[in-house]
């Protein structure tokens, strides 16, 4: 089966969840500065939620990069990683308007959690179709940033109801991790292709 319309439908919905996210911002009643101060916490969460989706947009044309094939588990692993993904915006807009309670702050970390282990699920699966010789599994390799991801955000959901700026300061600290350059995908393929 061809990757196209996977990477297609995929980049669509990332697409729209950013959207949806924008569309809930609301521009305040007054013309000042001081009007905006009341909107920080929704434009943070917004930041931090469109920053991740751009992290999973990347990550996962770069997966999809090292692919040669995809199979029914691998289109349903997908849509697994879209389903937490599709729940970005309710839980940005909610953090961000109850200016980062406790729960909402946690519940975030929740859907954060729950996409990175969809991740790891769709990376694992398309290893086993394609074995452990295959382009992945070699650019993949030992995966220190995917394997401490999910126990830093388990610790922040826990942070949460304690204070909740050291979640949000965990959620910042996996999204600066990932925004450093991951070029393991793209010097796998380039020692392919000289090869």
């Amino acid at each position: 089966m061809q990757k196209n319309r996977l990477e297609a439908f995929s980049d669509g919905v990332m697409a729209i969840i950013i959207t949806i996210m924008v569309l809930e911002l609301r521009a305040p009643h007054g013309g000042t500065f001081a009007d905006l101060k009341p909107l920080v916490p929704t434009l943070l969460s917004y930041i931090l939620s469109f920053v991740y989706v751009g992290i999973y947009w990347n990550n996962h044309h770069h997966m999809f990069q090292a692919t040669e094939r995809i199979s029914g588990s691998v289109l349903w692993a997908n849509l697994h990683l879209l389903f937490w993904l599709s729940l970005f915006p309710f839980v940005t807009d909610w953090m961000g308007a109850n200016h980062f309670a406790s729960i909402p702050v946690a519940l975030y970390g929740g859907v954060l959690l729950m996409a990175a282990i969809a991740y790891w699920i769709l990376q694992r699966t398309i290893i086993s179709e394609q074995g452990p010789d295959s382009l992945l599994a070699k650019a993949v390799g030992k995966d220190i940033k995917g394997k401490l991801s999910p126990i830093l955000y388990a610790i922040a959901i826990v942070a949460a109801f304690f204070h909740e700026w050291i979640a949000g300061g965990l959620y910042v600290l996996v999204a600066l991790m990932w925004l450093l350059p991951d070029r393991r995908i793209e010097r796998t393929l380039a020692h392919e292709k000289r090869n």
